[in-house]
């Protein structure tokens, strides 16, 4: 798979707030399936679910089986891979912008 397909999944997955809801619980540390989707009352187990799904085919999810439970964690990586691409290139162009800018209003 090239990386353009790998982040076009990852910005598919980034785009819907319920999966960056799910990604936000699972910053601190790993859950349960069934407590990710309690914590959705919102939304029903399938959707949860199916959107776990999206997370994990783009590599945001990182599921873990022990015994009859599955540990969800998150994988940050391919969000820093995006950050790294896309928002630190214009990050360091805004920069080089406003020390020219600086220098330009400095007696």
């Amino acid at each position: 798979m090239s990386s353009a397909d790998d982040s076009d999944k990852i910005f598919k997955a980034l785009a819907d707030h319920r999966r960056r809801a799910i990604l936000d619980a699972l910053k601190d540390e790993p859950k349960t399936t069934g407590a990710l989707c309690d914590m959705f009352p919102q939304i029903d187990r399938t959707t949860v679910l199916q959107h776990m799904r999206v997370l994990e085919a783009a590599g945001l999810i990182v599921a873990r089986r022990e015994g009859r439970e599955r540990w969800n964690h998150l994988n940050a990586l391919p969000i820093k891979e995006i950050h790294d691409r896309w928002i630190g290139d214009y990050a360091r162009n805004a920069v080089s912008l406003m020390a020219r800018l600086k220098a330009d209003l400095e007696p």
